[in-house]
């Protein structure tokens, strides 16, 4: 799979691409480029965003810009999925994850302060997804998110399969939220792991996990 980013603070990225999964994937089941806008702008003095048309405060990204970055990156507007990281998009969950990763090709757009001009959700992009009902001061944020829940779906990212087989909003949990884990030491302050778990019965720890499952997401 081939991820492109675009974005204004490519280091920004930098942490999360030397850290599992991501770092487990890369240069075998991902290849990731992070692109600068700023690397491709027409305008002078790497400019590439301007004040909104009817007055406000704050900038905005321009077109011309994001135009000129995705020719010159693809010859054109891209035929594979490309992604505009915005709050008008639609909520990220597990399964839009799961769709995106099933892609062979996918280019993420993040933006700073006001956002995108219009005209690049409108013509320039396939997609838009949001991470939140709330405001942040870019899409770099937004984009390690869907970049970190892409790649642990990917071959070889997790120690084990089932580590992504079995998890919180999968189908092996009925799209629910996952049960509780404990670990050593099994009494802590008076604090006890359940006996159940210390049973070796797995026959009834997997009913009992199963059940604190559906408990948990009916909450």
């Amino acid at each position: 799979m081939q991820i492109d980013v675009f974005t204004l603070v490519p280091h920004a990225f930098g942490w999360l691409t030397e850290r599992r999964p991501l770092a487990s994937v890369l240069g075998s089941e991902l290849e990731l480029r992070l692109l600068s806008y700023r690397d491709y702008t027409p305008l002078r003095a790497g400019q590439v965003d301007d004040e909104p048309y009817g007055g406000g405060a704050g900038m905005v990204l321009r077109v011309d810009v994001v135009a000129a970055a995705l020719e010159a990156v693809y010859g054109g507007v891209p035929e594979h999925r490309v992604v505009a990281l915005s709050p008008q998009g639609r909520p990220l969950t597990q399964g839009v994850l799961e769709e995106l990763a099933a892609e062979p090709r996918l280019t993420l757009l993040s933006a700073r302060f006001e956002g995108f001009d219009e005209r690049i959700a409108t013509h320039l992009c396939s997609d838009a997804i949001s991470i939140g009902p709330y405001v942040l001061s870019g899409g770099e944020l937004p984009a390690m998110v869907v970049l970190d829940g892409v790649a642990r779906l990917l071959p070889g990212a997790l120690g084990s399969a089932d580590s992504s087989r079995v998890e919180s909003f999968s189908a092996a949990l009925e799209g629910g939220l996952e049960y509780p884990h404990y670990t050593r030491p099994a009494d802590f302050r008076g604090w006890r792991v359940p006996e159940i778990l210390l049973s070796g019965d797995h026959g009834r720890i997997d009913d009992w996990r199963r059940e604190q499952s559906r408990v948990r997401s009916v909450r």
